[in-house]
């Protein structure tokens, strides 16, 4: 389970932000998590619930999840499908000339606070 691990650097990004603008207490991240990322999000919830208990902080903070879509380029055609569905191979052409253009994504999104008039956000 890397979750933890990523909830690890999660609350080392949120702390240094908050610090940086003076903020008193972190009552809500947002992450964006794209669906092949390989990120658990109930997993994710389960190590950030237990790991925050111990951040002043971010004590009793929510995580809320944003999930992003995966979505595929295909370069014979110039279209966009969605990968989960057809995977490498572009279901209009059937080539396989295609990346992913988006889905993979772990990243903060927004960090509500209280005790300060403004939220951060980092990208």
């Amino acid at each position: 389970m890397h979750e933890l691990g990523i909830v690890f650097y999660i609350i080392r990004d949120v702390k240094k932000v908050a610090e940086e603008n003076h903020c008193g207490h972190v009552s809500k991240v947002v992450m964006n998590i794209g669906e092949v990322s390989t990120v658990v999000p109930y997993l994710l919830t389960d190590c950030w619930d237990w790991a925050v208990k111990k951040e002043d902080l971010l004590r009793d903070s929510k995580l809320e999840i944003v999930k992003t879509p995966a979505v595929t380029f295909c370069e014979d055609c110039k279209r966009e499908y969605e990968t989960i569905k057809h995977g490498k191979t572009c279901p209009f052409c059937k080539g396989g000339n295609t990346y992913l253009l988006r889905g993979n994504e772990v990243e903060i999104k927004e960090i509500e606070v209280s005790g300060s008039d403004a939220s951060a956000t980092e990208t």
